[in-house]
């Protein structure tokens, strides 16, 4: 347990990654080229961005790819600055061994600050000769349009249901994790997608050394069961106020959840209800307006007993 298994199974190749073949398909190509124009890398988190990048650095540059490879978050490092200073520094020195260029891989580019942006740009072009830019990014509309189209775009899909369940099951048979198969659809269900908080849950839910079951699943990723939040919301529709409000109260200090937690869980059941779509419609416009004030700072636990109420009136209040 001393090492982060997203880190001890990420891919070391191009094949290995899963569930992005339209996309490692044509990093192939260029691996097999030997060159590359500057990448974009957007799509959501967990998806295997940084993954995509490091399996094409190593297949190459070969065993010596570190020294022509810098890796850097623009999180941490967003201002003009850092461009001008660290990057420029990087870009303008030669090539190890008989590599042809360097990469910069950017990770959360879409985090630089405009004037940053701005000056990547030019050193991408004065720079091109010898060193390729790999951005990475969640929102590829943040990125100014010039920079976009000195790219080739790729983007990245959340990963199906079965990548995620695959990817998984090597994991728990190369750990010897025991777990039952409804808390491993569970793990995947939360997932959503985003296989590195999949594998990370599936660590922290494994360190406990017990077999890990759907309530163990739900107390390490930080969701109240599914099944509790439908019941809280039925009560509401019900009439019933004071037990939905007694129910939410349960769920936040059980699971230890906040508002915003919450919130989106409601939201998500809302679509499973058996109510009126007219309802449902209604529903969800108040919940993105109470979504809004807990974002904004209202109190949240106002914010989430004013929606009960309002699930109480449009359910009809017990006479």
């Amino acid at each position: 347990m001393n090492e982060i298994w997203t880190e001890r199974y990420r891919p070391k190749n191009l094949d290995e990654v899963v569930g992005q073949k339209h996309v490692t398909e044509r990093l192939k190509a260029y691996v097999s080229a030997g060159n590359m124009p500057h990448l974009l890398l957007t799509g959501p988190a967990g998806t295997g961005k940084t993954t995509c990048a490091l399996a094409m650095a190593k297949e190459l540059f070969g065993g010596g790819w570190k020294g022509n490879f810098i890796e850097l978050n623009a999180s941490d490092e967003r201002g003009i600055d850092v461009v001008r200073g660290k990057i420029k520094e990087f870009a303008r020195t030669a090539p190890l061994g008989n590599a042809e260029f360097k990469i910069i891989f950017m990770d959360e580019a879409d985090a630089l600050t405009s004037d940053a942006q701005a000056a990547l740009r030019r050193t991408m072009e004065k720079y091109s000769k010898i060193c390729r830019f790999v951005l990475s990014c969640n929102y590829s509309s943040k990125i100014i349009d010039p920079i976009q189209s000195r790219c080739a775009v790729f983007r990245f899909r959340p990963l199906t249901s079965d990548d995620v369940r695959d990817y998984l099951s090597r994991i728990v048979a190369g750990e010897n994790v025991k777990i039952d198969d409804a808390a491993l659809d569970g793990l995947v269900h939360v997932a959503k997608g985003d296989l590195r908080r999949a594998v990370n849950s599936l660590q922290v839910a494994a360190s406990t050394g017990k077999k890990i079951d759907m309530d163990t699943i739900y107390q390490t990723t930080g969701m109240a069961h599914p099944e509790e939040v439908m019941k809280m919301l039925e009560t509401a529709l019900g009439g019933n106020f004071a037990a939905a409000r007694d129910m939410l109260d349960d769920i936040m200090i059980s699971y230890g959840l906040s508002g915003q937690d919450v919130i989106r869980q409601i939201h998500s059941s809302l679509f499973d209800m058996s109510i009126p779509d007219a309802d449902k419609v209604r529903l969800v416009d108040k919940t993105g307006e109470i979504e809004f004030r807990i974002v904004e700072g209202s109190n949240e636990r106002i914010q989430l007993e004013a929606l009960l109420a309002y699930l109480v009136l449009v359910g009809g209040p017990r006479k």
